[in-house]
């Protein structure tokens, strides 16, 4: 019974994931939902900077803090390890759909591209982005990235055992094409509101810190493999370096 659980637990977390990236993108490119980054009322630019500030800041904390090791432990002393991976997937979601339900219009427009041309290569560098996103997450494992693949094994008694260090496909041209692909997600508009700025800035501020204290985690987990990866492979912006054909380690 207690597998049943776990399980179902996993499942239901992915799924609650897999419903908050779809609304996501419906959310940052306005479109088909019910609320997005520039729909409702707005009020005082004041407190819509608090609120928002907020929110971001309180994505940042929950993905940051529960993504490190040291934390993991700590967790896994209260809850079976096999749905750690889940709880993080679920608290992440949660912090998402709490922006997107109190997430506060601020009006203004930075930019406003009328040629239908230029609209039309943005959105398509739009959907890029959550492509690449999805893509990446499948190369490198997306079933172990968001949990099911942890309370999968759980369920057939089967201990869990971490994935090698491999570079498919985009990895060996920059070290992290997930965060290109949000890079294009947050910016590729042809309208660009003051909210939608703040959160593009906000958001690639973060993506900036959270490469650093991921690596740091990465070169822990492994070692040379990893060091090597990151002195000949660029970050975000592919420069022509020699290619890696690293194995699993």
């Amino acid at each position: 019974m207690k597998k049943i659980l776990v399980f179902t637990y996993g499942a239901i977390c992915y799924a609650i994931f897999f419903g908050t990236f779809l609304y996501a993108a419906g959310f940052m490119g306005n479109i088909f939902v019910p609320k997005s980054i520039d729909s409702g009322a707005t009020g005082p630019l004041g407190v819509a900077l608090l609120i928002n500030t907020a929110l971001l800041g309180l994505f940042a904390l929950q993905h940051s803090v529960m993504a490190r090791q040291g934390f993991k432990r700590l967790l896994t002393k209260i809850i079976p390890p096999a749905v750690e991976r889940s709880t993080y997937v679920l608290l992440s979601s949660l912090c998402l759909i709490l922006l997107f339900a109190q997430w506060q219009p601020m009006g203004g427009v930075i930019w406003e591209v009328q040629n239908q041309t230029g609209r039309i290569i943005l959105y398509t560098l739009f959907a890029f982005g959550w492509l690449l996103v999805l893509i990446t997450t499948f190369l490198i494992n997306h079933f172990d990235l968001f949990g099911l693949r942890q309370v999968w094994l759980y369920l057939r008694g089967k201990e869990y055992q971490p994935l090698g260090f491999v570079t498919p496909g985009p990895y060996k041209h920059v070290r992290h094409p997930l965060y290109v692909g949000w890079l294009f997600a947050f910016w590729a508009t042809p309208v660009m509101t003051v909210a939608h700025l703040i959160f593009a800035l906000a958001t690639t501020a973060y993506i900036l810190i959270a490469i650093r204290l991921e690596e740091r985690d990465l070169m822990d987990i492994h070692g040379e493999a990893y060091k090597n990866y990151r002195r000949q492979v660029p970050m975000l912006i592919p420069a022509g370096r020699k290619e890696l054909a690293l194995q699993e380690s």
